[in-house]
This record gives structure tokens, C-alpha cells and sequence, in this order.
């Protein structure tokens, strides 16, 4: 049994389900680690998982505590807010020594913040190339409540257990065995095409667009952007998209990578037809080399758009390294990563 230090800590929104945070716990537990919880993880401000202060001391804690990984309760918001305050120095001193940073949603504005900072930083010892370094990488993967305490639904009630796919992901990284992810894309991505060398980035489509024209996005040029959100009609998944096609960051990437986008409703009478993959459509539209106007990279070419990715707010996910190089491969209906 590998047995890994799992440091659990509150960076977002406040606990409120208390039995999946439980759940969870005794789910990693279970697994054979060692689970440490921050002082103030079930701590709860307003909407908050305490005040700011509190919250930017527990990430500074969790970078400080030697652990294996460092886990989030869960997500909801409250990084954005405290972006100017996070230690990313020591965040990334951790990594370097070998920590997994782990989550998802609003964790999405922690990992922009430190690709952000670690690239300033660069370009202030006269590097300017945009690259980020091994201190630079996290995982989008799974959080403590949402993934680990499981819905009880998904398995009987003494003893549910979480996605095994998400599971497995998990265990391959900590493991040192997580060398890519594979995954079925749409009939109208089929094709046969590889992107070499890219820096993959992104997260949550919501957060990432709050960032624009701020000093916590990074530069990211020829790489391999990302996406999923919750609770979004496709309208409004549009109009984000449209933010960063027109700030001219869809332009600059090598492949747009979509994973999942759910827990929404259409207007049937309003809408009319309108739906996701009518947005899907329209985004490749722009990014087609006859675009006008369309900013594109890789020889001219068009930025290609991969649906179907397993990362969002689902059970199953796949974990997936932030701020690391890597290879994207398409043969047909079948896409792969690699980062190993």
C-alpha cells in the first residue's frame, strides 16, 4: 500500500455539507493515507471558509506542512479575493520538494496566480520567454467533498464509494505512475493531427475569464487551453468564450481542449435550438483559418476544438498537470495527453 500525507485545507468557500466532508475523510483514510485537516478547514465567514487572513494562513500552512499532497475541501469562491496575498514562493519551494497540489473550480485562480507570479518572476532575471518551471505545476483533479464523500446514492449508505476512474487517476499520480489521459471525442473532432511541446493551462471557464486584464493570468503562447464549468447556460459559456477569443487568447493557443459543461437548464421556448453544441460550432467557426480577423499560431493553421474531455464538475475525472509540458495526439475519434 502506498501510503501518502494528505493535507486537507480550506482555501474557498466554507464546508456546509459536513457528512461528504466526513465521508471523505474516511474514504482517503480507508485508501491507506495518512490525512491531516487544517486547523480551520470547517472554519466558516459569511460565505467563506473564514476571512481572508485565515484562509491565505491555511494555504501558507499547507505549503509549509511536508506533505505528500495538498488537498481541497472544496471549492465555490473566495481565491479571486485574495490572489495579492498568496505565498507563492513557498507554494512553489513545495512543489520542487515534491508536493501535489490538488483541486478544482475556484482552485482554478490559485494555479493561474502562481503560473502568473512564477513568470513575472522570470522576466525580472531577464528571461522573457513565457515558460513557468517545475514550481509552477498543480493538478486539476478532484476535491475532498465533492469527489472523495461521495453521494451516498452512488453506493449503499454505510459505505459509498467515489468515481473508481477519478480513484485510479488519483492513485497513478501518487504513485509516480501518471504518465497521460485518453479519452473518446465527437464524431466532428475526428482527425488525425499532433500538438508537440505545449503548455497545458486552464480550468474553470467562470474564474479564468475573471482574470483577464489582471496580473494573475499568465501569458501562455502555442499552448493547450482547457475549460469546464457548472451551472452555466450556453449563452452565457458563449459570451465567456467570446471574452477571451476577442482578448485574443483563444488565438494564441496551439488546441482548445473542452471538458464538461452541465448541471444547466435551456429555455426550451426562448432558446430554440440554441444549445451547447451550437456554441461548440460557432467557437470552431472563429478559429478556423478563414476566420476573419482570427488570430492564429502553428503555421497559419486553425486552433483546433476537442469536446469531450472527462474533467469538470462530474463524478469522473481525470487529473490533469497544470503548468506542465505536454503532448497532444489525435488519431481519429481517440485524443491523448502525455506529460511523462
Amino acid at each position: 500500500m502506498n501510503t501518502k500525507h494528505i493535507y486537507i485545507y480550506s482555501p474557498s468557500s466554507a464546508v456546509r455539507d459536513t457528512a461528504a466532508f466526513t465521508r471523505g475523510l474516511r474514504r482517503l483514510k480507508a485508501l491507506g493515507h495518512e490525512v491531516e485537516v487544517d486547523a480551520d478547514a470547517r472554519r466558516s465567514h459569511m460565505r467563506f471558509a473564514g476571512d481572508d487572513a485565515t484562509r491565505v494562513a491555511a494555504i501558507t500552512r499547507a505549503a509549509a506542512s511536508g506533505a505528500d499532497v495538498a488537498l481541497i475541501s472544496r471549492g465555490g469562491y473566495g481565491l479571486t479575493r485574495i490572489l495579492p496575498q498568496l505565498p507563492y514562493d513557498a507554494m512553489a519551494q513545495s512543489i520542487e520538494r515534491g508536493m501535489l497540489w490538488i483541486g478544482l473550480s475556484d482552485f482554478t485562480a490559485l494555479q493561474m496566480g502562481l503560473m502568473a507570479h512564477l513568470q513575472r518572476q522570470q522576466q525580472k532575471v531577464g528571461d522573457l520567454a513565457p515558460a513557468f518551471g517545475p514550481g509552477a505545476v498543480t493538478w486539476a483533479g478532484p476535491a475532498l467533498g465533492e469527489d472523495f464523500g461521495a453521494d451516498p446514492k452512488l453506493g449503499d449508505e454505510a459505505n459509498p464509494l467515489p468515481d473508481d476512474i477519478m480513484e485510479a487517476c488519483f492513485d497513478d499520480l501518487l504513485c509516480g505512475q501518471g504518465e497521460g489521459t485518453g479519452w473518446r471525442v465527437s464524431a466532428a473532432d475526428k482527425g488525425d493531427f499532433s500538438v508537440e511541446e505545449a503548455t497545458l493551462w486552464g480550468g474553470n471557464l467562470s474564474v479564468l475569464v475573471s482574470l483577464i486584464g489582471t496580473p494573475y493570468l499568465p501569458h501562455v503562447e502555442g499552448g493547450i487551453l482547457f475549460l469546464e464549468d457548472v451551472n452555466e447556460h450556453p449563452f452565457r459559456i458563449e459570451r465567456m468564450l467570446t471574452q477571451l477569443l476577442h482578448a485574443g487568447i483563444l488565438g494564441r493557443q496551439r488546441a482548445v481542449v473542452l471538458g464538461q459543461f452541465n448541471r444547466y437548464k435551456l429555455a426550451e421556448g426562448h432558446d430554440r435550438g440554441f444549445k451547447l453544441t451550437t456554441v461548440v460550432d460557432w467557437l470552431r467557426s472563429q478559429l478556423a483559418v478563414e476566420a476573419v480577423g482570427a488570430t492564429l499560431v502553428n503555421g497559419g493553421r486553425s486552433v483546433p476544438v476537442l469536446t469531450g474531455l472527462p474533467f469538470g464538475h462530474v463524478s469522473t475525472k481525470v487529473l490533469l498537470p497544470v503548468g506542465r509540458t505536454v503532448d497532444l495526439v489525435v488519431q481519429g475519434r481517440d485524443a491523448l495527453l502525455f506529460w511523462d
